[in-house]
């Protein structure tokens, strides 16, 4: 697509509806960011918006039908354009738009326009283009693993579009800083789209992982670590904008600093970041168990300010089935590495997510992941029923070898059942310990926010009762009275920490 730099830059709305992980959310701020120094207006409502940019998510098969009935609902929007509406352009960006390109906006003639990862540094102008008529080539889909080189310490990431690892402005360059800014202090190429006290920050993109199972790494590339400097200046500018957790994500922590000479660079970075005036606690998202070492799990565990809060990505536990996914385990050594954890944090929090009905999975394999999920008194545990993913190893597994949908759908049941009885167990052992509630919404009488131990979004909230003077962004203390399922019932101990 060729753009017109001659085009008028008048005033657009655009709403970012953003879907998926963490991640995505980081990747959502950053298009807000250069779309507001491009000279857009962000609104938070579709309907407000003349372009519509829906960041999709293309992890399985839920999350794709959900990126698609999106961009369908902001279609229709366009469409009623004439009875009220304002919407000119809906546009597809993020991991399901990468993964596709072209193929997608053939199959989705209601998006104006199928935006990659390369599109991304120029989006602002990409998008009055596409407002203005002119017609966007969507990009045909490559393996960006072969972006870079194989050696990880060779990897030079500045030459290609990586989402969520923009270069930071030097101060008294406002011409890539949205107006969330500050006048002065670090500052960053990222709008805020949430006012919440917890924001997302990247450490990292891709991964060097061959998972069978996995598609991400083919479109989200080789595993690139941000430069600590980078880092550590985003927390300091998030800070600024209220924030007082930060929720570290990567597609690899463990990974990180792999790339730059020193695998051990985020026990090092760790207490800089819990140490950024503001900031109350920081936590640490996605840690292999094959890769997680102790220097990591001391450094989770006893750094203050940063929670003990462990998201081990487990995916099953029979030895057997972890061979044929291109992954390393079994339940010993899990069990081993909870036994490290809670040797250092007894009341750490860990979650993991498992995988049933994977190619090969036999009876026997189910029972040993049952046992394991008994034995390992996790938080939460979040359970997917195997599907084929486009690209995979494992998709193009032999036939005989794969479950059938019913069967995969009843073996899914079933942990599900026993896992969402474990995690209430586990809930009801807290009862009666005291927890740091960082406070995230207000309602009337109702305080609600979350413990060390439950990271945003997927691990359960805690209630609070006798908190009335309490506001967002407050920590309180409090002690834990009841459960529901996963989700604490505590009672403040005191005024605000």
């Amino acid at each position: 697509m060729t753009i017109d730099t001659d085009l008028p830059l008048t005033p657009l709305n655009v709403a970012v509806v953003t879907l998926g992980c963490a991640r995505n959310e980081v990747d959502s701020e950053e298009l807000a960011g250069r779309l507001e120094a491009g000279g857009f207006v962000l609104v938070d409502d579709a309907e407000d918006a003349d372009t519509v940019v829906v960041n999709t998510c293309g992890f399985v098969e839920a999350a794709k039908k959900d990126s698609v009935d999106t961009l369908l609902e902001a279609a229709d929007l366009k469409a009623s354009a004439g009875h009220g509406g304002r919407a000119q352009a809906v546009v597809a960006v993020g991991c399901l738009a990468e993964r596709y390109g072209k193929d997608l906006a053939e199959s989705l003639p209601e998006a104006d326009a199928v935006l990659g990862f390369d599109d991304y540094p120029d989006i602002a102008a990409r998008l009055r283009a596409i407002v203005a008529g002119e017609t966007h080539h969507p990009h045909t889909p490559s393996d960006r693993r072969r972006l870079l080189p194989i050696s990880p310490v060779d990897r030079d990431a500045s030459a290609i579009s990586v989402p969520g690892h923009q270069d930071q402005p030097e101060v008294g360059d406002v011409a890539e800083i949205g107006a969330g800014a500050p006048a002065t202090g670090p500052r960053a190429v990222r709008r805020r789209l949430d006012a919440g006290p917890m924001a997302p920050l990247k450490l990292a993109s891709g991964c060097d992982r061959r998972c069978s199972f996995c598609a991400i790494p083919s479109f989200r590339g080789s595993f690139v670590s941000r430069r600590p400097s980078d880092v550590l200046q985003e927390g300091q500018w998030l800070a600024t904008q209220g924030v007082k957790e930060l929720f570290l994500v990567s597609e690899n922590s463990t990974s990180y600093g792999k790339d730059l000479g020193d695998l051990r660079l985020l026990e090092t970075l760790l207490p800089e970041l819990s140490g950024i005036d503001g900031i109350e606690r920081v936590r640490v998202s996605y840690l292999q168990p094959a890769e997680t070492r102790p220097g990591l799990i001391e450094a989770i565990a006893s750094t203050p300010g940063v929670v003990p809060y462990f998201d081990l990505s487990f995916q099953h536990a029979s030895a057997s089935v972890l061979r044929r996914m291109r992954r390393f385990g079994d339940p010993d050594s899990f069990l081993g590495l909870l036994e490290q954890i809670r040797s250092l944090a007894p009341l750490a929090g860990v979650r993991s997510n498992v995988i049933v009905g994977f190619p090969g999975e036999t009876e026997d394999d189910l029972q040993t992941l049952c046992d394991f999920l008994v034995a390992a008194r996790m938080d939460v545990t979040g359970v997917f029923g195997y599907s084929d993913e486009d690209g995979t190893e494992a998709a193009g597994f032999a036939d005989d070898v794969k479950l059938d949908e019913d069967e995969i759908r009843a073996r899914t049941e079933h942990v599900t059942t026993l896992v969402e009885e474990l995690n209430a167990q586990r809930a009801e052992e807290r009862v009666g310990e005291q927890v740091v509630v960082l406070v995230e919404s207000v309602d009337d009488d109702v305080v609600e926010g979350r413990a060390a131990h439950q990271g945003p979004e997927v691990d359960g909230t805690t209630m609070l009762t006798g908190a009335a003077r309490a506001a967002v962004g407050d920590l309180v203390t409090a002690t834990v009275t009841g459960t529901d399922g996963v989700d604490l019932i505590a009672r403040m101990d005191g005024v605000p920490a």
